[in-house]
């Protein structure tokens, strides 16, 4: 069997592709309630990068620890009465994704309701369901609301509007290249995309709305762009943050407080995923499973590379301005 695996953190100046390892290790065995599951594919996030740097939420156990949170695969082997040969399933927690075969506990794995195409099921942990609660977890949006959001073009961003759209939520985009991406995203349902560093966006972007304002906005950059949000937002708006790409820490003026009321929230799917009741998580994910069979649901993709590449699959993964996700492959796709 062939995995990745690295003995060190990657930190300061040491890249994190050049502490993964592709070897040849051992096949996983099968413990009473446990499933072995064949990959197919997996993605590499933002946080499977800080993974391997040793700044994510949650620690490797070094040495020789498995890399990759996310991933689809095929039950082959299964010692829980859940779980058959033949299910297409996908990982609920990191175990080791950027493998060919990983024994997983049956709590942390989820059968497809339907038949998704692999490279899409991968993906469908973390952008999709961060996006879903987004939606849905905190402000109860209506057919005719407006949203507004940061990083539109990202993983999670796509995933808004694609599911606002369904909801018959209008969505305002901040992008940082409106002209290369704005016929992209419309063509996905935004409403309105727009320059991050435009003069005078926000007043502009209010303009058009004809007296409306958006009632949530999701932040997944911090700094001066979620100034821009909150300033957008509605009296008793809600922001809520699940990232931060500019490395800057939100600094919230005291009139948006006290006058305009706004909520500031945050969203780590990783501890809902470990908080919220097994029967919410599967509705969830069924119900995201079926749009993305439906192809209502879809993330873009820039490239697949084969295990044998993950260094450069991870590589490329940390460049700016790609076409899509990086998605590593453990079988014929």
């Amino acid at each position: 069997m062939r995995e990745n695996h690295y003995a060190e953190f990657s930190e300061c100046a040491v890249k994190p592709q050049d502490v993964l390892k592709y070897t040849a290790g051992e096949m996983p065995q099968v413990a009473d309630g446990e499933v072995l599951i064949k990959m197919l594919a997996a993605p590499v996030n933002p946080s499977d990068i800080n993974f391997v740097q040793g700044v994510y939420g949650v620690k490797p156990v070094l040495p020789n620890s498995r890399a990759g949170l996310e991933g689809c695969g095929i039950v082959v082997e299964s010692k829980s009465a859940g779980f058959a040969e033949g299910d297409e399933v996908i990982l609920l927690r990191g175990v080791g994704s950027w493998s060919e075969y990983v024994a997983v506990a049956e709590k942390d794995v989820k059968k497809l309701p339907v038949h998704v195409d692999p490279v899409q099921a991968a993906m469908l942990k973390v952008n999709p369901l961060t996006a879903l609660r987004m939606l849905e977890g905190y402000v109860d949006l209506k057919p005719g609301d407006w949203i507004v959001q940061n990083a539109a073009n990202s993983g999670v961003g796509r995933c808004i509007i694609q599911l606002a759209r369904e909801m018959g939520v209008h969505t305002i985009n901040f992008v940082r290249r409106p002209d290369v991406l704005r016929d992209e995203l419309m063509a996905l349902g935004a409403d309105i995309v727009v320059g991050e560093d435009e003069e005078d966006v926000v007043k502009k972007t209010l303009a058009s709305l004809e007296g409306k304002r958006p009632v949530l906005a999701s932040n997944a950059v911090g700094g001066e762009s979620s100034m821009r949000l909150m300033d957008m937002l509605a009296p008793g708006g809600t922001m809520v943050t699940y990232g931060a790409m500019s490395k800057k820490s939100i600094k919230v003026p005291n009139g948006f407080l006290i006058f305009k009321g706004i909520s500031l929230q945050g969203l780590w799917v990783t501890q809902w995923l470990r908080n919220a009741p097994a029967e919410e998580i599967s509705a969830a994910y069924d119900k995201l499973a079926y749009l993305m069979a439906e192809r209502k649901l879809a993330q873009a993709v820039e490239k697949i590379y084969p295990l044998a590449e993950v260094k450069d699959a991870v590589a490329r993964a940390q460049e700016e301005f790609r076409g899509g996700k990086i998605v590593i492959s453990m079988a014929e796709l």
